[in-house]
Formats: structure tokens, sequence, C-alpha cells
């Protein structure tokens, strides 16, 4: 099931046109004294063994390359002063449309309605995948950063496609990171 999962959710990484961002942040913490960061050790058993490994290393380097980008120094976990880790999960939503049919008004001659009114109702459910990316401060280690990605579950046929819309992701959830004195 775990498997189903993470699979979807790269799925939806990969498949996003536009992805739907949020953040949040701790407002006490001084974002200007954080310079280095490692990512949290994965500790899996035996039977979670690389089931997400295609999507942690997508992640990962799509990360990476975003804090590198703003000047973050990736360092071995014991001398970072941020640690980095991420979730993901799938969620079902669905939407209703209703459609009326079949009813209209008359000519200027003929007062009231003709036809007979219908309404057809369409309900579509789809699944929605999230990225969820968390900063924590290595000291305290306290949540000071969260940012999260969500779109609808789509399926790209090339490893090319997938890794582009991971990129695409991890550079729309850190855009706002860190976030700006106010």
């Amino acid at each position: 099931m775990k498997y189903l999962m993470l699979a979807a959710v790269a799925l939806v990484l990969s498949g996003c046109a536009s992805v739907n961002t949020g953040w949040d942040y701790d407002p006490a913490a001084n974002f200007s004294q954080y310079k280095t960061y490692a990512w949290v050790d994965d500790k899996v058993s035996a039977e979670e063994y690389q089931q997400d490994g295609l999507l942690a290393q997508r992640v990962h380097n799509a990360v990476d390359k975003e804090l590198a980008a703003k000047g973050f120094v990736k360092v071995a976990p014991e001398e970072a002063q941020l640690l980095v880790n991420y979730l993901t999960k799938i969620s079902k939503q669905a939407t209703v449309d209703t459609f009326n049919a079949g009813a209209g008004y008359g000519p200027y001659w003929y007062r009231g309605w003709w036809g007979a009114s219908n309404s057809y109702s369409q309900v579509r459910e789809y699944e929605v995948g999230s990225l969820v990316l968390d900063l924590v401060d290595a000291k305290t280690s306290q949540l000071v950063w969260r940012g999260t990605a969500k779109n609808i579950v789509r399926e790209y046929k090339t490893p090319e496609q997938r890794i582009n819309k991971v990129n695409q992701a991890a550079q729309a959830i850190l855009e706002n990171f860190p976030p700006k004195a106010q």
C-alpha cells in the first residue's frame, strides 16, 4: 500500500503543470543564522528498502539544487544548522458538476416555459498528491519552516519529464525560503 502511495506521489510531481504551493514558518526563528544543511538520515526496514528510491533521489537532487542557489551548503548531519526532511501523501477528492438541459423560455408572444427540465450530475473523483518539505533547527530540533506542493495525480511517460516536474515543484516550494523580514 505504501509503495502504491509513493508511486502515485511520484506521478503527481511528474504530472503537474502548475503546482499549488504553500508555506509557513516560525516567526521567532532567525533565518539569517542558517548557512548549512543536511538531510535527515532515513532509517528504513528491509520491507521498505528502495520503495521510493527514484522519488527520494529526485526530491533530494531538486532541493539540493534550490538550496545551493540560495547560498546554503550541504554538510554532514552533525555539522548542519538545518535538517531537511520530506514526506508524501495522497488524498482523494471529488467534484460534482450539475448540468440543466431541455428547458427554455418561449417566444415573446408565448408566456411561460416550454420543454422539460432535466438536471444531470456528474461526480468526478481524483487523487491529489502532496509533497511536504520540513526544515528543522539542528540545535533545538524545532521545526522552523514547512513548504508544501499539491496537485492532481497525472502521469508522464519519461523519467526526464518526471525529473523536470520534481524540479519545478521544489523550486515552487522553496520560492519563499528563507522568509523575507517583514
